[in-house]
């Protein structure tokens, strides 16, 4: 059985290696569209579910309020440059350094998440809490997807 922990840095990997290959392309080529279409729509889904999953938990414990909070906080932010990435033609200069400086601020958010937040959550939550969480959190993640799915076709369609 999956740990919560284990799900969400499996995300995070992936992730991470798919900015490192948006990073790589050039203008508004198919292989930076591919990856960047496969990032946008997994991350959306990602957050939802490890803001109902990991960090719902996290609230329930007084010290982590602060530390949920801070990274939903963390969350509604890249949604914005993500929102605002996907809207923004990717030949220009201007989606380049927008996807930098979301690269740079993922990065830290997943770092801190992984480092702190992880190692802290492990200490006060007991492996009996939250043991199903990493399947839960999947499953949301796929119900997520659905929708997230679902408003795209609806988009394409209009």
């Amino acid at each position: 059985m999956t740990s919560i922990y284990d799900a969400i840095k499996a995300d995070h990997d992936h992730h991470r290696d798919l900015m490192a290959k948006i990073a790589k392309t050039e203008g508004a080529s198919e292989d930076r569209k591919k990856a960047w279409d496969a990032f946008y729509y997994d991350i959306k889904s990602h957050a939802a579910a490890e803001e109902e999953t990991f960090y719902s938990k996290l609230m329930s414990k007084t010290w982590g309020q602060d530390a949920a909070r801070h990274s939903v906080e963390e969350h509604a932010e890249l949604d914005n440059l993500l929102d605002e990435l996907n809207e923004m033609d990717m030949a220009s200069s201007g989606w380049l350094n927008k996807f930098n400086k979301l690269q740079h601020d993922y990065n830290h958010h997943m770092d801190e998440e992984e480092d702190e937040i992880f190692a802290r959550a492990k200490e006060v939550i007991d492996a009996s809490e939250i043991e199903g969480y990493g399947e839960k959190f999947r499953a949301r993640k796929e119900r997520e997807r659905e929708i997230v799915d679902k408003k795209r076709e609806e988009q394409l369609e209009d």
